[in-house]
Parts: structure tokens; sequence; C-alpha cells
């Protein structure tokens, strides 16, 4: 039993580090956001020649709106993990209860509770270690399609960087606006990895 307390808090700590990752890219996404707006006005400005511009600017947007809702996917499960992991240690106390009663009864009492605590453990672990782990499965699978989207969301900060040459006078503004964007995704990229790694560690 106390190992798998031990089990239990090394999982919710790593529950805990996982959720600031996700802080983090939910921040990063927010400001790739603002940034795409600001982008989408100034390709405006710039007007023709700063057209195609503008769409990898929208389609930036839109990838900061659908990776911000992906991470609020993510943080749910999260949740439901934290959710699991509580349930599990309230049953890990309640066996500790069922046990200190069966050290201090005798007889009929003690082989009654004797039985029910074996029934009781054996289906409640098998459950709960099965839920676990197919709840860990889908959020790491979870975890590898944020680490894709963050990808598109690379391909279009790069696209963007040799649309912003075609900007005519305005293509020193959006060369910088186009660089703002790679390093912010290369820093979403950088979290979601370490979220990849806290789901392997």
């Amino acid at each position: 039993m106390p190992a798998l307390i031990e089990d239990a808090g090394r999982e919710l700590r790593r529950i805990v580090r996982i959720n600031e990752e996700i802080k983090t890219v939910v921040a990063r996404a927010f400001k790739t956001n603002l940034m795409a707006m600001n982008a989408i006005f100034l390709a405006k400005r710039a007007g023709q020649s700063a057209l195609g511009f503008g769409v990898l600017s929208n389609e930036l947007r839109q990838f900061a709106m659908d990776l911000q809702k992906q991470m609020a996917q993510l943080r749910e499960m999260t949740h439901g993990s934290v959710a699991k992991l509580t349930a599990l240690l309230r049953q890990a106390r309640l066996s500790r209860v069922f046990e200190r009663t069966r050290n201090e009864s005798t007889g009929t009492g003690r082989m009654l509770i004797d039985e029910f605590m074996k029934n009781r453990q054996n289906t409640a672990d098998a459950r709960q270690s099965e839920q676990i782990a197919a709840h860990n499965r889908r959020l790491t699978q979870m975890i590898a399609d944020t680490a894709q989207l963050a990808e598109l969301g690379g391909v279009l900060a790069r696209s963007a960087k040799i649309e912003a040459a075609y900007g005519g006078p305005f293509s020193a503004a959006l060369t910088q606006v186009s660089s703002d964007f790679e390093r912010t995704i290369g820093e979403i990229q950088h979290s979601l990895s370490g979220l990849g790694r806290q789901q392997v560690d």
C-alpha cells in the first residue's frame, strides 16, 4: 500500500508539472493570436503586396485558437487524472482503515473483514489501474496531436517569413513580425516537447 501512495504522489507531481507547461503554452498561444491580429492589420496596410502574408497571418491566428482549444482539452484531461488519482488515494486510505479494524477484530468479524477486503481489493485495484493507464494513453496521444499542430504552426511561421519579403515598403516590418511568430512558435514547440517528456517520465 505505501508503494501505491508513493506512486500516486509521484503521478500527482508529474501532473502539476504538466499543468505548468500547459499554462506556458496557453500564454504563448494567446500571444500568437494577438500577434496574428496585428499582422493581419499590418498586411492590410501594406496592400496587395502583402496579400499572401495576410492570408498566412489569418492561418496563424486560427492555429493559435486551435492550440488554445487543444490545451483546454489537455487541462481537462489532467484534471481527470487528478480525480482518478484522488479516488485511488481515497481507496488506499479506506483500505488502511479496514486493515486497522481487521487487526483489532477477532473471530468471525476478522474473517468477514478479510473476505470483504480481498474481494474489494482485487477488483478495485485492477479497475483503478486500468482506468489510470487508459487515461494516460489518451493524454499521451493528445500531447502528440498537439505537437503536430505546433509543427503546422512552425510551417506557417516560416511561410510568413518568405511572404514578408514580398511586402514592398512594409517588408522589414513584416519580416520582424514573422520572426516573432517563428520564435514564439518555437517556444511553444519546446514546451510541448517538455510535455511529451513529462508523459514518458
